[in-house]
C-alpha cells in the first residue's frame, strides 16, 4: 500500500513565494481510484465502520496500520466512479486532507505542503492562502489544524497497534469472495482481531483498554467486518456494467 502515491508534486509553502496562491477546495476524488485500501485513524473507526470494513496491515518494520478496503482487485476503489465522485458516506481523512500534507523538516517544525500538480492548484476560483498582511487566511488556518489533528490521530493508532501486537490479540484474515460470473478473489496478508484471545485477555489488560478509550475502536473493527460483504457487492455490480463493454 503506497500511502503518498496522491502527491505527485508536493512544494513546502512559502509566505512569499505563494502570496498570490489560490487552492480550490476538493471535490472529486479520482485520484483515489486506484487505492484498494486507504489508512484510517481509530478516531474514526466509528464512523468509517459504518461503510468499509477496517483491517490491519502491513506498515513495514514489523508494524501494523489500520485501513479500510475499498477494493478486491489491484489498482481499484469500488467507492470512487468515473467521474470521481466518491460514493459511500464517508470520507477518511487521510483522502479529505488532499491536497495539503505535513512535511517533516529537520530540526523544525513540521512544514506545510500542496501538491503543485493538484487540478484546484492556483485555481482563480480557489481560497486564498494569504491575506495581503502575508498572515494565514481562515482558509489556510483551517486545514493546517485538520492536518494537525490528523498526525495527532496517527500517532496515537500507532500506539494502539503496538498494544495489539504486545497483548497478541490479533489473527490473520483469510476470505474469499466467489462471484456470479464464478470468478473469486482472496483476500489475504490482513489481519482482525481475534475474539477469542479478546475475551481471554486479563483484567489489567482489559481494563487499560477501556481506559484509554481504545477498546470502543477494537469493537467497532469487529462491528465493520461484514461490510467486506457490500464490498463484494459493489464488486459484482461493477463487474456487470464491464460485460457490455467487453
Amino acid at each position: 500500500m503506497t500511502t503518498n502515491a496522491f502527491y505527485q508534486s508536493p512544494v513546502l509553502l512559502n509566505r512569499e513565494a505563494h502570496r498570490q496562491l489560490r487552492v480550490l477546495p476538493c471535490s472529486e476524488y479520482g485520484f483515489t481510484s486506484t487505492s484498494p485500501s486507504l489508512p484510517v485513524t481509530g478516531a474514526e473507526f466509528i464512523d468509517a465502520g459504518k461503510d468499509f470494513a477496517i483491517v490491519f496491515a502491513d506498515a513495514g518494520g514489523g508494524a501494523l496500520t489500520p485501513v479500510v478496503l475499498l477494493g478486491l482487485r489491484q489498482q481499484e476503489n469500488l467507492y470512487v466512479d468515473a467521474q470521481g465522485k466518491w460514493e459511500g458516506t464517508y470520507i477518511p481523512a487521510f483522502v479529505r486532507r488532499y491536497p495539503f500534507a505535513l512535511a517533516d523538516l529537520q530540526g523544525e517544525q513540521a512544514g506545510l505542503c500542496v501538491d503543485q500538480a493538484y487540478a484546484g492548484f492556483n485555481d482563480p476560483r480557489g481560497e486564498p492562502l494569504f491575506d495581503h498582511l502575508g498572515q494565514d487566511t481562515p482558509f489556510l488556518k483551517s486545514a493546517l489544524e485538520f492536518l494537525t489533528q490528523h498526525q495527532i490521530a496517527s500517532l496515537r493508532t500507532e500506539r494502539f497497534c503496538r498494544k495489539l501486537q504486545e497483548l497478541d490479540l490479533l489473527t490473520a484474515l483469510n476470505a474469499k469472495a466467489e462471484l456470479f460470473d464464478g470468478s473469486s478473489y482472496v483476500v489475504n496478508g490482513l489481519q482482525v482481531v481475534d475474539e477469542r484471545k479478546l475475551a481471554a485477555l486479563g483484567d489489567e489488560a482489559a481494563l487499560s483498554l477501556f481506559r484509554g478509550g481504545e477498546l470502543v475502536w477494537v469493537y467497532a473493527h469487529l462491528l465493520s467486518l461484514p461490510n467486506v460483504n457490500r464490498l463484494v457487492d459493489r464488486l459484482a455490480q461493477r463487474k456487470r456494467t464491464e460485460a457490455p463493454a467487453a
